[in-house]
């Protein structure tokens, strides 16, 4: 990960966190105008264009179509890599699992963590 929020306060889905931060609008310019669309789960469904989400199993009980299938194996093979960062920052800092500290102190805690991560990984973020 390159960037982390602060916590929302209360039960939010993550697209509405999203809409919230003003941070789908960053996502539309970036799939439009640099070509970079945004990979992302089923909880983005209908997000709009340029905000990838895999097709979800038909509720009749058919299977998905070859290409549906197809596209969603692409996109969770390209998702692995964001997912697998998160699992090092999570895995690396115990604290991140296991905290008793207040939702709005969390994001303080995470973007800690998140900068020691990149050193300790020698990764330097395109904003540093």
């Amino acid at each position: 990960p390159i960037w982390t929020s602060d916590a929302m306060p209360g039960h939010l889905h993550d697209l509405t966190c999203a809409q919230r931060l003003d941070a789908t609008g960053a996502l539309y310019w970036a799939a439009s105008e640099l070509g970079l669309p945004t990979l992302a789960d089923s909880g983005y469904e209908g997000a709009g264009q340029g905000i990838h989400a895999p097709y979800k199993q038909p509720a009749d009980g058919r299977r998905l179509a070859v290409d549906n299938r197809a596209y969603n194996a692409v996109l969770r093979s390209m998702r692995c890599l964001g997912e697998r960062g998160f699992a090092i920052l999570v895995g690396r800092w115990r604290t991140l699992r296991h905290s008793t500290a207040i939702p709005r102190q969390f994001g303080d805690i995470v973007r800690a963590a998140l900068h020691l991560t990149h050193f300790e990984y020698r990764y330097l973020p395109p904003s540093c």
